[in-house]
């Protein structure tokens, strides 16, 4: 039955360009850059521009941050998820095992792009937001701080996930035709932080509360982002298909066809397979 559910092939080894970190550094400088330059803008302009909604000034230097906002974020949504599905892989079941290999690698980089944005938004910014709220007390939804937190740092991380999410499943037969649950908590618990801003946007409006993290309204900022550990179950499930293929491409060995993974993708996570 073994021999029945995997193969050995002769696999020219990839060079060592594909499994490259540039494009990683690459990304985290950009990365960098922009939330550097977003500071210190806020520092410039948020309490010289940004305490009076009625003046000029305040339409000009963050109302109009916020429609560009509005409407790059969901353009880039739609556009990063249109192109992974038009260029998915049409015959996964064929997936050269050194391609395999490096699109995991690929997916690897695609995560760490997200966890980092992921930091900026729920833990940088958000902090942020709280010293400004001990600072200038209770806003509105459409503050300097909120401006960039909510509506700026969140949809970026968002995009990021969901991309790396639709990467998954339009090339790597594991998630083509699967549902990962770990996977889905770790995209769509932080993504859930987004719509929980309207309620906490909605109970500070409609209720006095002191701006504390540990105030009751404040607790589904905390319960989603918990939601980010679950890259822990979504590397569980990676692992042995990868330490699988890495056997197969550098050492020779025998490891489970594509199409049968794409079929069974469970026989993918056994933790066997991680055996030396």
């Amino acid at each position: 039955m073994a021999q029945a559910t995997t193969q050995t092939v002769s696999i020219s080894i990839p060079d060592k360009s594909a499994f490259s970190w540039k494009n990683l550094w690459i990304a985290l400088a950009i990365i960098t850059a922009f939330e550097i330059a977003v500071n210190v803008y806020e520092r410039a302009f948020a309490f010289a521009k940004g305490l009076d909604y009625f003046t000029p000034d305040y339409q000009t230097y963050w109302m109009s941050i916020l429609y560009t906002e509005l409407i790059l974020e969901p353009t880039t949504l739609i556009a990063l998820c249109s192109w992974l599905w038009v260029t998915r892989d049409r015959a996964m079941e064929n997936l050269a095992p050194a391609e395999e290999l490096r699109r995991y690698w690929n997916l690897g980089l695609f995560v760490v792009v997200y966890t980092v944005l992921l930091y900026w938004g729920a833990s940088y910014y958000t902090e942020q937001d709280g010293t400004w709220h001990q600072t200038v007390i209770r806003d509105t939804d459409f503050t300097p701080s909120h401006i960039i937190e909510f509506y700026q740092s969140y949809p970026i991380y968002i995009v990021a996930g969901v991309g790396s999410m639709v990467y998954a499943m339009t090339r790597l037969p594991q998630y083509a035709k699967a549902f990962s649950v770990p996977y889905a908590v770790l995209v769509g618990s932080p993504l859930m932080i987004f719509p929980n801003v309207g309620l906490n946007e909605f109970g500070h409006t409609r209720w006095f509360m002191e701006e504390l993290f540990v105030a009751p309204l404040h607790w589904g900022f905390v319960m989603f982002g918990w939601g980010a550990l679950a890259i822990l179950g979504t590397w569980l499930q990676i692992c042995p298909r990868v330490v699988e293929l890495i056997k197969q491409v550098y050492y020779g060995k025998p490891a489970t066809p594509p199409a049968v993974v794409l079929n069974d993708p469970e026989k993918a996570t056994d933790p066997a397979l991680c055996e030396v």
